[in-house]
């Protein structure tokens, strides 16, 4: 199994629950708004089987808008340090350096940047500096006009060849190779097509050398999936299952975290796929 230092390690693919403290994240918006609420709620993920709670102050929803600094580090600072002084591993999902700088000093243990550092240009250094995991996600724009950006001939070799390019950018600002954890960005200026693609192609991504973060939890290609008779895609909050199915394979293909918003039935379905990838290498 893939090991990340300063994280505990696991004999099986992670489980990173999500807590947004946010009033407008596609598919929880406003239910953990309150700086109550979130660390509640980030103690009852790590109950239900979260390695890494990932705290977030920015919805990167198709069309959001973008938060001041100040809101966002209002919104998470908090909560971060509330869980972090418990023992909880905790990571920070923002494309600012600032952010990621006082989520440190708070106790975060991983900086989850969307951008992979493009948003913000100081990101890799401040990443450096503190010498935590930094997750670097393949990313071509803000949420305002990301989809306009899903215009591939290849999608699974462009996503390889822009990580790899990202992540030369990122070690030439002092990140460690150790440190750099890749995502390919699922729904992030990508359709359903591209998203399948690339979750099939797991493999090859993973040829790049670093361990995957894959966030693929109740995202809209999921619900046009599974759509109604009428078309109508299914609700956010009704797309747990595929979400788990998507979770178990990507675990089996090597995954090292997947990241969620319904822990609990994920954390199973890491332990099950962990279980068939021993039985299959004892035969």
């Amino acid at each position: 199994m893939t090991r990340v230092p300063g994280l505990k390690d696991a004999d099986r693919c992670l489980v990173m629950g999500v807590v947004n403290v946010t009033p407008d994240s596609f598919s929880d918006g406003g239910l953990w708004f309150d700086e109550a609420a979130a660390i509640r709620h980030g103690f009852e993920l790590v109950a239900q089987g979260a390695d890494i709670v990932d705290v977030g102050g920015e919805s990167t929803r198709p069309g959001a808008a973008r938060v001041p600094l100040d809101e966002e580090l209002a919104r998470v600072v908090p909560v971060i340090r509330a869980l972090a002084a418990e023992g909880v591993q905790v990571s920070v999902d923002t494309m600012r350096a600032e952010v990621a700088r006082a989520a440190v000093e708070a106790g975060a243990l991983l900086v989850n940047d969307v951008s992979g550092g493009l948003a913000d240009p100081q990101m890799p250094r401040v990443v450096a500096a503190a010498g935590v995991p930094y997750v670097v996600m393949h990313w071509r724009g803000h949420s305002q006009d990301m989809q306009s950006h899903a215009v591939y001939q290849d999608v699974v070799t462009e996503v390889c060849e822009e990580l790899a390019k990202r992540v030369e950018l990122v070690l030439a600002e002092g990140v460690s190779r150790e440190q750099i954890v890749l995502d390919p960005g699922l729904g992030f200026a990508k359709n359903a097509t591209h998203n399948w693609a690339l979750l099939a192609a797991l493999q090859r991504l993973a040829e790049l050398g670093y361990p995957l973060l894959i966030g693929a939890s109740r995202k809209r290609f999921l619900g046009r999936l599974l759509a109604g008779a009428d078309g109508t895609p299914r609700p956010f909050d009704r797309n747990d299952d595929a979400t788990l199915a998507v979770t178990a394979l990507a675990a089996r293909d090597g995954a090292w975290c997947v990241r969620v918003h319904t822990v609990g039935p994920n954390a199973d379905a890491v332990r099950v796929a962990a279980a068939w990838k021993r039985a299959g290498a004892d035969t």
